[in-house]
């Protein structure tokens, strides 16, 4: 019988409603083309309006020495050198344009006493330089685009699930799902298609990142023929909340940090300035009594350790807990009530105030937090072109976290932000010229529809099948315990062997109930994807013998020169997963000064511009 299932016609479908996603549906839609715009979720639920410090853009409005080579530097720097140069130069130069470009189109950003947008300081970065709403400036974001998107007509579809690409001829043709509510399947047939999913948080225990997180984007690609890169890259934000189970894993802003807050241990010892890297020692404060100068009058050129890259606070975090230095509850102290007053707390950090009062009785005006590392962000993902966002697939593009290259090793807080907004643009500009260089239509297969279809539905013949919640569990259990913070070629072999396991048991899910909104059946579909991921970056790190960035080996505790200027890039072939040490693009003979050696060239900090900011 032949598979029954809806049919729209689109230029450019873009699939995730995030900022990427909703930025590239703009440009496409102002590209004169025809575009959709699908996300799993409702209009506004995406994972962005969770980002809360700020959009990194060297605007200059507090420290007026800043500048694109400025950010371009620190984001390389802090990207342990892996990053795809092309893609930190562009986003350097083109972020500013586009905070202003979301201040042209309504979002209200805190001021300067001048009537500026205001700029907080974020770890990694050189200078203050992250454009803010108080703690809620994904939120913002969300807002001013949605808007921007309503206003343009682009169609909406949500509650929508994109689970298949389809190709012609190796180039893209459309996306195959199903609608979550009715259950009923859906095709869109497509010129091009934009990439705007996010990561893969769902496969970890304890993570920031809500459920939409399991790798979509990344799996559609992969059996597309696209590559994927820098997966064993994986972001632990060394501050989620580990107690209380209530707000487990909800991440505590780094800007707690950038307005006062200092990380201490269960002796109430500050004890990040045990380890600061050789890399940062140089500008870093050496001593309490030198960062408690820096928050004081910001007229020093040093930061505070507690404001070093997230990878370096993660790590020295975990070292305290397995020290015995930790909180009663497996993490470290944050702590921002004995250096900010109250009314200052509430005013710079109202979500993180409200909601830890709402959900757990903590009030960070009058207590300390119980912060540990949770995961957060993955910087590897689908290999892109720098200048158009372009996949290995012609027609497919994509931008946002889904998309590697730009943050290499390691993505400073804030960056994520002005990503979706300079390569969500590029992948809706892009997405649609190339739309509009496609004669016709593309034709759509009845075999790759009829075959997407009966594994969409094949769950609902096992009705007898293992339980998908129990897989699931068993799947986030062994990526946080074997694939976490600090790993090991022991416990990576471990994880691959668990995860072909649990392949084999995926397989054999079976789901109870109709189709009509079936979260069973929803995560049957998800944990393919989720453990198809899950070993491309179980694969990579085993790989990767080194520690960089977001990858620590406990067995290969040193960076290696050898790996300094290596991909490795995943490639689904026959059915299996292939991987490959690759060369990263090198950096150009102009840009190299720019960068400096393995240490920094000098002093970084000079006077600021008159704030209106934290001088209380």
């Amino acid at each position: 019988m032949a598979t029954e299932y809806e049919t729209h016609d689109y230029d450019v479908v873009v699939i995730g409603a995030g900022g990427a996603g909703l930025r590239a549906a703009i440009e496409a839609s102002a590209m004169g083309v025809k575009t959709a715009l699908v996300c799993k979720s409702l209009l506004g639920k995406a994972h962005t309006v969770m980002a809360e410090g700020g959009i990194a853009a060297a605007l200059g409005n507090v420290w007026k020495e800043d500048n694109w080579k400025v950010h371009f530097r620190d984001t390389m720097r802090g990207g342990k050198l892996l990053n795809n140069w092309r893609m930190a130069q562009i986003h350097a130069q083109e972020a500013p344009d586009r905070v202003l470009e979301l201040e042209e189109w309504g979002a209200l950003f805190d001021r300067t006493k001048d009537g500026l947008i205001l700029q907080r300081d974020f770890g990694g970065h050189g200078y203050a330089r992250l454009a803010h709403v108080g703690d809620r400036t994904g939120l913002e974001m969300i807002r001013t685009l949605q808007n921007r998107a309503v206003e343009r007509g682009i169609d909406v579809f949500m509650e929508c699930t994109l689970y298949r690409l389809l190709t012609e001829d190796g180039a893209v043709s459309g996306a195959f799902g199903y609608w979550r509510q009715s259950g009923k399947l859906v095709l869109f047939r497509a010129k091009a298609v934009v990439l705007a999913t996010g990561g893969v948080g769902k496969a970890w225990q304890i993570t920031s990142n809500s459920w939409e997180y399991t790798g979509d984007g990344l799996g559609m690609a992969l059996d597309a023929g696209a590559d994927l890169i820098d997966m064993e890259m994986t972001q632990f934000h060394p501050t989620g909340m580990v107690w209380p189970t209530s707000v487990r894993g909800i991440l505590v802003t780094e800007g707690v940090r950038g307005d006062g807050g200092t990380l201490k241990n269960s002796k109430g010892e500050r004890f990040m300035f045990r380890y600061i890297p050789d890399f940062f020692r140089a500008e870093t404060a050496d001593t309490e009594e030198e960062a408690d100068r820096w928050y004081a009058d910001k007229k020093n050129n040093r930061r505070t350790p507690d404001l070093l890259p997230r990878d370096e606070v993660a790590r020295a975090i975990n070292a305290e807990v397995k020290a015995g230095r930790g909180s009663p509850h497996g993490g470290v102290f944050l702590d921002i009530a004995s250096r900010r007053s109250a009314d200052y707390i509430k005013r710079r950090l109202p979500s993180m105030y409200h909601q830890f009062m709402e959900l757990a009785d903590v009030d960070i005006t009058k207590t300390a937090m119980e912060v540990g590392p949770t995961l957060h962000y993955i910087m590897g993902g689908v290999r892109v072109d720098a200048d158009s966002t372009q996949t290995t697939v012609p027609g497919l593009f994509a931008a946002g976290e889904v998309a590697a290259g730009m943050h290499g090793a390691n993505r400073l807080g804030g960056n994520s932000l002005s990503d979706l907004l300079v390569f969500g643009r590029r992948a809706g500009l892009y997405a649609a010229e190339y739309a509009k260089r496609v004669a016709r239509m593309p034709r759509v297969e009845d075999r790759q529809v009829g075959a997407a279809a009966t594994g969409m539905l094949a769950p609902f013949e096992r009705r007898e099948g293992e339980n998908p919640y129990a897989v699931h569990a068993e799947l986030m259990t062994s990526m946080q315990d074997l694939v976490g913070i600090i790993r090991t070629r022991a416990e990576l072999e471990e994880a691959l062997t668990r995860i072909g396991r649990l392949r084999e048991r995926a397989q054999r899910v079976g789901v109870k109930g109709s189709r009509v909104y079936n979260p069973g059946w929803h995560l049957a579909l998800d944990l393919l994807t989720m453990l198809t991921v899950s070993e491309a970056v179980a694969m990579s790190a085993l790989m990767r013998q080194e520690s960089r960035g977001g990858h620590t080996r406990d067995d290969f505790p040193k960076p290696d020169p050898e790996w300094a200027k290596k991909n490795v890039v995943v490639r689904r072939r026959e059915g299996r997963l292939t991987l490959a040490p690759e060369p990263l693009p090198e950096l150009p003979s102009e840009l190299r000064p720019l960068i400096g050696e393995d240490r920094p060239t000098g002093k970084i900090r000079l006077e600021p511009v008159a704030a209106a900011s934290a001088k209380e």
